[in-house]
């Protein structure tokens, strides 16, 4: 069999790194079952069991040397996979094969081991979170003072600045850094806790005592690097976890396609490009065309993930009592492909920001042909000191608004509201006047400051608390 004649999912081909994907690959899954059950049985030891060093020491040997082909032969004859490979482990280990997987159960690897994945890939999830931001951090404090257009309803509102703007994406990604590092901070394993969550193997095999049991989860679970057990389970560790994380990745979805919206749209208005390379082609048909073809990956990834929410949420609210089986096969596409595709969403949105293109001839063209309707008040005011009626103002200038749009959309001429106002007596004011009202720095408001306080308030010292984990630049692969 060929490379080329059977399905690959395009989150390994094209989209996810390298680093996420050896998460959850079968190297990573297959060596930290060995290592749990190395922890199982030197937990075991230390409680009293009949288990030697030298089992233990035979079992570490061969940690890493996964047999796939005698796991898969085993398989094709049992059906079940955990059994498959503590049989294939016992064949490397033939004076350890009798302990290995004493007194657990299946969920004692696999779920464990899936808690164990998730904790990390989460962790890669939140060290580009944090580049994305310290990028991001940069474009805002170079633009911090460049004066645009903002838009409500994306119709041309009070400027802003360019720099702000960036602020807004950030505030969004560090909301998403709040719940990324609540949700690492409260993640546990499930423990040895049995068929049905009673531990009742366990305590058999320790003749009744329940403080075993306990120092059994809490010794296992420091051995893995986590903090403690869930206190309480089925057989399982409540899906309700799995939901939880996939909700978080959604929230990062949600706020890498709005990013990806507002760059098409600024890629649009001809103010600020995504990256475009010297060789890329926009369009088979228009050889001119630059087509935001990463944010538009951004934004269809995204759509994945936002909607891959639903599948652990299905899973979760229908599991029976102590465990069912109809988790697996979901659990096995819907949790590691919306990682990948998290990956692959934080890999874009960081070339995208490495590489972003402003233009302030454009900006400033954009900005100057409406900035006389903004610059209104600002007017009416100064007509006020010169001596004039302020309500008599407000009628006048609503009804030269009014022309000077007319010519702009129906005669498709400049904005020349300046030169109605000027040529009015009402107002008392020559054109040179007004256009020292021009100056779009007066119309931005705090927008620079904000830039600077949320900087230097908010962002600086969470990438200064976290420098070891900056540095990251991402590479698309197509």
């Amino acid at each position: 069999m060929s490379d080329h004649d059977r399905y690959v999912s395009p989150l390994s081909e094209r989209y996810a790194s390298r680093e996420m994907q050896y998460i959850f690959s079968p190297d990573m899954k297959f060596c930290t079952w060995r290592k749990l059950w190395i922890a199982l049985a030197e937990t075991e030891k230390e409680l009293g069991l009949s288990i030697t060093d030298e089992q233990i020491e035979e079992l570490k040997a061969h940690a890493e040397e996964i047999n796939y082909d005698v796991a898969k032969a085993r398989e094709k004859e049992v059906r079940h996979d955990v059994m498959s490979h503590v049989y294939a482990y016992g064949v490397q280990c033939p004076k350890a094969k009798g302990i290995i997987h004493l007194g657990a159960t299946s969920c004692y690897v696999g779920d464990n081991t899936d808690i164990i994945i998730m904790t990390e890939a989460l962790k890669l999830v939140r060290k580009k979170l944090l580049n994305v931001l310290a990028k991001l951090s940069g474009f805002a404090e170079t633009y911090k003072d460049l004066p645009t257009l903002a838009f409500t309803h994306f119709q041309p509102a009070q400027p802003t600045t360019v720099g702000k703007r960036a602020t807004l994406w950030m505030m969004e990604l560090k909301l998403d850094l709040d719940d990324l590092d609540y949700l690492i901070g409260s993640m546990r394993l499930l423990g040895s806790k049995g068929t049905t969550g009673t531990q009742a193997s366990f305590l058999e095999l320790f003749d009744g005592d329940h403080e075993k049991c306990r120092r059994l989860d809490a010794r296992i679970a420091e051995k893995m690097g986590f903090e403690g057990c869930y206190p309480v389970s089925g057989q399982t560790y409540s899906r309700k976890v799995d939901s939880r994380v996939i909700s978080v990745l959604a929230g990062i979805a949600q706020s890498a396609h709005k990013f990806s919206n507002d760059i098409r749209l600024l890629q649009h208005l001809k103010e600020v490009e995504e990256p475009f390379e010297k060789k890329q082609i926009g369009s088979s048909a228009m050889a001119y065309k630059r087509n935001p073809m990463r944010s538009e990956r951004i934004a269809s990834l995204a759509n994945y993930v936002m909607s891959d929410m639903m599948n652990p949420m299905l899973v979760a609210s229908t599991q029976w009592f102590e465990r069912t089986l109809d988790d697996s096969a979901n659990k096995r596409l819907s949790v590691p492909e919306g990682f990948l595709a998290v990956d692959g969403i934080l890999d874009l949105y960081l070339n995208v920001v490495d590489g972003l293109v402003v233009y302030p001839k454009v900006i400033e063209k954009h900005l100057m042909a409406e900035l006389p309707f903004m610059a209104t008040e600002n007017i009416m005011m100064d007509a006020v000191k010169a001596g004039g009626d302020r309500q008599e103002l407000h009628e006048r200038i609503r009804e030269l608004s009014m022309e000077a749009g007319k010519n702009v959309k129906e005669k498709g001429l400049d904005n020349n509201l300046l030169e109605l106002i000027a040529a009015d007596p009402a107002f008392n004011l020559s054109l040179d006047e007004l256009k020292q009202t021009m100056d779009p720095s007066r119309y931005v408001g705090r927008s620079p400051k904000q830039v600077e306080e949320f900087l230097e308030e908010v962002i600086r010292p969470l990438l200064e608390e976290n420098a070891g984990e900056l540095g990251v630049t991402a590479q698309i692969n197509v």
